[in-house]
């Protein structure tokens, strides 16, 4: 059997193909972590009453969280802060809403997240800077706040894909 010089071209190109397409593959990350209330604070919260029923409130507000000690870590890199602004429709804390995140690593690399406001909220990673830029994945999290008491405590679940 006689090998061409074009069947050889072809074959080192599909090698080179199959080398970097694997060589961009994404590994798959899991993150779990919480931020206890005295590592989050509201910095801005401004509540309108609506008037149809009492605590009826539509609100809008800004949370800002710290990672201190054995901070959780996205691509090796540490997690220094990360903030949720957001606005929402509740009734006596009862209610729904729209979140944005913004987390921070010790680089100054960011990644993106909104989400649904309920009791727990769930929603994709939306972008990032830095070596996150290609970041992917989906953020649920599950929060216990008294907004009037300026008390929040957040369980987060982050599940994410950076490229190798």
């Amino acid at each position: 059997m006689r090998v061409t010089r074009r069947t050889l071209s072809t074959i080192a190109w599909m090698w080179l193909a199959a080398v970097l397409t694997a060589s961009n593959a994404l590994a798959q990350q899991r993150l779990v972590f919480k931020v206890g209330a005295e590592s989050t604070k509201y910095t801005q919260q401004h509540a309108i009453d609506v008037g149809d029923v009492a605590g009826h409130q539509v609100r809008l507000f800004e949370i800002h969280r710290t990672y201190p000690g054995d901070a959780p870590t996205i691509g090796g890199t540490k997690i220094v802060e990360s903030w949720t602004r957001g606005v929402s429709d509740y009734t006596d804390n009862n209610g729904e809403g729209t979140i944005y995140g913004v987390y921070v690593l010790e680089n100054g690399d960011k990644f993106f997240t909104r989400g649904n406001l309920t009791a727990t909220t769930v929603g994709p990673i939306t972008g990032g800077t830095g070596k996150l830029s290609r970041i992917n994945g989906m953020v649920r999290t599950s929060a216990s706040a008294n907004p009037k008491a300026g008390f929040v405590e957040t369980q987060v679940d982050i599940e994410y894909w950076l490229p190798q």
